[in-house]
C-alpha cells in the first residue's frame, strides 16, 4: 500500500496515515460485504475489494486534494467525489492518490510541483501526462485500475505510453462533481486499466446522471461489458489518412499493424476527411486556457490551499498565486489575454467557431463510418528531461486525442504493438456521442486480434456484469 501512497509525492506522514486508515475501514467493510452476500448467495458489488487509485484531482473525504501543486498544499477534501462514492458503492477500496502534472497540464508527468512520475516500463522515460500517476500505478501492477480526468487526452496518452487501456468517455457520461476543474467544457473522468473488459468494467460503475453536475446527462447505459466481445465484422472504421502525417514512421506502422488486424476480424476501412482536426491544437489552447482563467482564479490564498500573506491583499494574492509552476502560469496568462477586451472576438470566440467546425467534420465522417481510428500520438514516450523547450512542440503531442476533445465524443486508447525503443504505441478510436460500446467492440477485437486478454474474463479480483473476475 505504501508504494501506492508514493505516486503522490508531497503527502506528510499525517495524511498518509489518515489515508491508509480510510483504505483499510474500506477494504474491512469490502470483505463484510461479500462475505454477507455470499451467505445470502446475493451478487457481490462488481469491485468487490479491488484495490484502485484516483489521479489527485478528485476528491476523497479525509485526504488531501493537491493537484500536485504547493497552491493546495495542507486542503484536506471534506467530501467524495462522484465517481469515488460510484466506486465505493460497489466495494472498490481507495488505496491511494495519484501523482499528475499539476493541475492536469502537461503530457509528460514532470510539471507536478512533487516530483515526476517515471515509466514503469522503461523508468527513465515519462509515462505521459497528466494522468500519470495514474497509469503507472497500473503498468507497476500496484493496482488493476486507476482513474484519471481527461480534457485534451489526459487518458489516453498515458495509456498509451504505458501500455495500457485509457478511455475518454463522452462529455456528461460522468459526473464532474468533485473533480477540480481544469476546462470545465472538456473535463471528463475516465478509466485506466490492463485490458479493455476491465476498462468497461470501470465505465459500468462510475457512469451516470448525477443532478449535483449541471453537465451530466441522463443517458441510458449500455452492457459495456458485453460489447467487449461482440466482434467488429461488418463494422465500418474510418481512417483520415492525410491527418496521419503527423506521426512518426515507427508509429504509423504500428498502428496500420492494428488496422489489419482489425479488418482480419471482419472490419471495413474506410477514407474519411477531418479537415478541421489539424487546428484542435490552437483550437483547444485558447478554449482550454480560457477557461482555466477563470477557474484557477479561486485559487488566491482567501478561500483553499496555501496562503502567502502580504502587506496588503493584493499583495496576498500575488505571493499566493507565485506558487503555481510554469506551465500553469503560462497556460493561465494565455486564457486571460485571450478572454481580454480587444481580443476575445479575435482568439476565443472564433476558437469556438473552429470548435464547431470538428464537431461537424465528425458528423460527416460518420455518415460513412461507425468509428474513427487515428494512433494516440505522434510517437512513443521520451526520455526524461527531453521535453522540448518550445511549450508549442510539446503541445503538438495532443494532436490525435484533442479532436474528440473539442467535439464532446467518446475515444479510446488500446495498445497495438510496439514502436521506437520497444516502447508501446496506443491505437485511438473515437466514436459517436454515447456510443462507447462501438468502440470498446473496436478495442476489444484489436486486443484479441493481436493477442491480448479480453476473452480470459476481466483481471479484477471482484465480480463482473457478466460472472467472476479470475
Amino acid at each position: 500500500m505504501t508504494s501506492a501512497f508514493e505516486l503522490a509525492r508531497g503527502v506528510g506522514g499525517d495524511a498518509v496515515a489518515t489515508s491508509i486508515g480510510r483504505a483499510r475501514a474500506d477494504a474491512h467493510r469490502a470483505l463484510l460485504h461479500v462475505d454477507e452476500s455470499a451467505k445470502a448467495t446475493e451478487a457481490r458489488g462488481l469491485l468487490a475489494g479491488v484495490p484502485v487509485v484516483v489521479k489527485d484531482t478528485l476528491c476523497v473525504t479525509g485526504t488531501p486534494t493537491t493537484c500536485a501543486s504547493r497552491v493546495l498544499e495542507g486542503w484536506i477534501a471534506p467530501y467524495d467525489a462522484h465517481v469515488v462514492e460510484r466506486l465505493r458503492a460497489e466495494g472498490a477500496v481507495i488505496v491511494g492518490k495519484a501523482n499528475l502534472d499539476e493541475f492536469a497540464m502537461g503530457s509528460t508527468g514532470e510539471t507536478s510541483a512533487f516530483g515526476a512520475t517515471t515509466n514503469p516500463l522503461d523508468p527513465s522515460r515519462v509515462p505521459g501526462g497528466s494522468s500519470s500517476g495514474s497509469a503507472a500505478a497500473v503498468a507497476a501492477g500496484i493496482v488493476p485500475l486507476a482513474l484519471g480526468s481527461d480534457t485534451g487526452g489526459s487518458v489516453r496518452q498515458p495509456a498509451a505510453f504505458c501500455g495500457l487501456v485509457g478511455l475518454k468517455p463522452t462529455y456528461g457520461r460522468v459526473s464532474r462533481f468533485g473533480l477540480v476543474a481544469y476546462a470545465s467544457s472538456l473535463d471528463q473522468v475516465g478509466p485506466i486499466a490492463r485490458d479493455v473488459r476491465d476498462c468497461a468494467l470501470a465505465l459500468s460503475v462510475i457512469a451516470g446522471h448525477d443532478p449535483r453536475d449541471a453537465t451530466s446527462v441522463d443517458a441510458p447505459s449500455d452492457d459495456w461489458v458485453a460489447a467487449v466481445s461482440r466482434g467488429v465484422r461488418g463494422l465500418r472504421i474510418g481512417v483520415p489518412r492525410s491527418f496521419l502525417e503527423g506521426a512518426e514512421p515507427d508509429v504509423r506502422a504500428t498502428f496500420d499493424d492494428g488496422l489489419r488486424a482489425l479488418v482480419d476480424a471482419g472490419a471495413t476501412l474506410v477514407d474519411v476527411e477531418l479537415p478541421h482536426a489539424k487546428l484542435g491544437v490552437s483550437v483547444y489552447y485558447l478554449v482550454a486556457t480560457a477557461e482555466a482563467s477563470s477557474n484557477l482564479a479561486r485559487f488566491d490564498g482567501v478561500r483553499f490551499g496555501a496562503r502567502v500573506s502580504g502587506k496588503d491583499l493584493v499583495e496576498t494574492y500575488e505571493r499566493t498565486r507565485a506558487l503555481f509552476g510554469a506551465e500553469v502560469k503560462r497556460r493561465i496568462l494565455l486564457g486571460t489575454y485571450a478572454l481580454s477586451a480587444g481580443y476575445y472576438d479575435a482568439y476565443y470566440v472564433r476558437a469556438q467557431m473552429v470548435r464547431t467546425r470538428i464537431r461537424e467534420d465528425f458528423a460527416r465522417a460518420f455518415e460513412r463510418c461507425d468509428v474513427i481510428a487515428t494512433p494516440t500520438a505522434p510517437s512513443v514516450a521520451w526520455k526524461l528531461g527531453e521535453t522540448p523547450t518550445d511549450p508549442v512542440a510539446l503541445w503538438l503531442q495532443d494532436l490525435y486525442t484533442l479532436p474528440a476533445s473539442l467535439a464532446g465524443l467518446p475515444a479510446l486508447s488500446a495498445p497495438c504493438g510496439l514502436g521506437a525503443h520497444a516502447m508501446p504505441v496506443g491505437f485511438h478510436v473515437t466514436g459517436r456521442a454515447f456510443d462507447e460500446a462501438t468502440i470498446l467492440a473496436v478495442a476489444g477485437a484489436l486486443e484479441t486480434g493481436l493477442g491480448g486478454s479480453s476473452s480470459d474474463g476481466p483481471a479484477f479480483a471482484g465480480g463482473s456484469a457478466s460472472g467472476s473476475g479470475r
